[in-house]
């Protein structure tokens, strides 16, 4: 075993010494040492209840006949993060929580890892920790919370943050918003929604790192302590069979979870996400490759913020093995991939039928022949640029407007809440990306509010920044290169004409070349808008968000 190292021979008697004053006896040191990564904290709504969570894995993991050794991960809520500095902070942190797993899982030689997640970054920065270390390894959700209540309808923060641009518009009034505040996230749990985590969560389950229900089992269930314990008795066989991530986390893998992703509708956050864990597997997912597989696959749910129905739905439609015993009947799928549960994906699968046909559409009835998500290339993205397409309004697929210039989320906001945004317009927000904001800040607000004063079926927005999974609307995120780095994006103008077309995979503005050129010409670097600390050496490592935002290496 890999943790030998630390408790066997006589040159080790100093470490077992160490081990000795944490309580351990002989018997748990003759057995399989289990890293528990419990990104319990006592801010994040989903993450509230990790350590219940923790505690059914350990128990499994004893059960099993392993040694459970607990150690902490940081998690950011995207939610309260949203709209102020600290969201710059939420991105960033996915590389902090790789780095602190793969530091403590070397530090103290475990010979397998339960990664105990819930939230947005924190489900990628678990992933990729596990393929950079390929210990044998193994992720249980928290899973998601269940929707609120208000005024006979299920409802989800998607709700809540527009219901502020109704306000504004008049459209509701103050004491119906503090009614719907209280009302809208009942409890522990990530916010029930396909947005980041949950989309995430669900991925995990489709890349195979997950056992089935993962992605969708409430919260609050027993049935969800239930997955705990036996995600920990299945941490302590894949050490003793030798699974590891590099053996389940193939490229065939990676395209069954961006064809999951796209049957779904998932958060375009996962055109980060998914890249990143492939880079670190060795594995390279290109924008292209994206949309090969989207245009290939149907779009069979339509989950708040694109829908009427929630995870809990999901969950009692059949969960992720229905969707994809859904997909297989198009040989969308391959089925005899490992997974941590010990059965191919086709085994799974196997028998998996659809319970709710109104949450999950068959195949011969999609919502559209094509997925959720379209990645957009043209003058203004070279690099490619990414949209939720299943929550686009089809009026808005294609669109022509002038374009309405800010250089940061706040200034777009306060445009927005001045009713200085008229029909038509193409919001452009720059500067908000990886390296330019630092950390490509989730613009929630700028979205919900757009929605909130009803000009979704009006108004594009446009930026080098991201969108969060609760966004719908004609969102188009991930501009790449980013302003920051001299991208087009950088030489738009107040006025300019922007072209959208999302069925043509397209995005320009009506600009010649030798125009272009000329403005990048006389374009200049903004001063940094952050001096100090982390994000100061984040903004000088991080790459393009065509990349996945990842860190250079060396």
């Amino acid at each position: 075993m890999r943790s030998d190292s630390i408790k066997r021979g006589i040159e080790k008697a100093p470490h077992r010494s160490l081990l000795r004053a944490l309580g351990f006896i002989d018997q748990e040191l003759e057995r399989p040492m289990i890293g528990v990564v419990n990104s319990f904290n006592e801010i994040v709504p989903g993450h509230m209840h990790l350590n219940d969570i923790a505690g059914a894995v350990k128990a499994g993991v004893r059960l099993a006949g392993g040694t459970p050794v607990e150690f902490p991960a940081i998690a950011v809520c995207d939610g309260i993060a949203m709209n102020h500095s600290g969201m710059k902070y939420s991105l960033a942190s996915r590389e902090l929580i790789a780095d602190s797993i793969e530091v403590m899982a070397e530090a103290h030689q475990f010979d397998g890892l339960v990664l105990v997640t819930a939230c947005d970054k924190v489900v990628p920065g678990m992933l990729m920790a596990a393929a950079r270390i390929n210990i044998p390894a193994i992720v249980i959700s928290g899973g998601p919370m269940l929707a609120g209540r208000f005024r006979g309808q299920n409802v989800s923060l998607s709700n809540l943050f527009e219901a502020v641009g109704r306000v504004r518009a008049g459209a509701m009034t103050e004491e119906e918003l503090c009614e719907l505040e209280e009302a809208t996230c009942p409890g522990c749990g990530s916010c029930a929604g396909m947005f980041t985590a949950n989309s995430m969560n669900c991925l995990t389950e489709a890349l195979g790192m997950a056992l089935p229900g993962n992605g969708t089992v409430p919260a609050v269930s027993s049935a969800r302590r239930r997955l705990a314990k036996l995600t920990g008795i299945r941490a302590v066989e894949l050490v003793r069979e030798g699974l590891r991530p590099s053996d389940i986390l193939t490229m065939r893998a990676f395209e069954n979870g961006l064809a999951v992703d796209m049957a779904l509708g998932c958060s375009t956050n996962t055109v980060l996400h998914l890249p990143a864990i492939a880079s670190e597997a060795g594995l390279e997912i290109d924008l292209d490759m994206i949309n090969r597989i989207s245009e290939r696959t149907p779009n069979l749910c339509k989950l708040s913020p694109m829908g009427p129905h929630f995870m809990q739905d999901l969950d009692e439609a059949g969960g992720i093995p229905a969707v994809m015993a859904e997909l297989s009947k198009k040989n969308l799928l391959h089925l005899d991939l490992p997974t941590v549960s010990g059965k191919t994906a086709g085994r799974i699968i196997e028998g998996r039928k659809v319970i709710r046909p109104e949450v999950i559409r068959s195949v011969e009835d999609p919502y559209s022949p094509s997925g959720g998500i379209a990645i957009l290339r043209g003058n203004l993205a070279p690099g490619g640029a990414v949209v939720k397409k299943a929550g686009v309004d089809p009026e808005m697929l294609v669109h022509s407007g002038p374009a309405r210039v800010f250089n940061s989320e706040e200034e777009a906001v306060e445009a927005l809440i001045a009713g200085k945004i008229k029909k038509g317009d193409v919001i452009v927000i720059r500067y908000e990306g990886p390296r330019g904001g630092p950390g490509m800040r989730e613009m929630l607000t700028p979205t919900a509010t757009v929605m909130g004063l009803g000009l979704d079926k009006d108004v594009a927005l446009i930026t080098d920044g991201r969108f969060s999974g609760a966004t719908r609307g004609a969102s188009i995120g991930h501009v790449s290169p980013e302003a920051a780095d001299g991208g087009p994006i950088a030489a738009v103008r107040e006025g300019d004409i922007i072209d959208i077309d999302i069925p043509g995979n397209a995005i320009n503005v009506r600009i010649g070349n030798e125009e272009m050129e000329a403005r990048l010409r006389e374009w200049k670097r903004p001063e940094p808008r952050v001096k100090k600390g982390y994000l100061v050496r984040y903004a000088g490592l991080v790459t393009s968000a065509s990349t996945g935002a990842v860190l250079r290496r060396g």
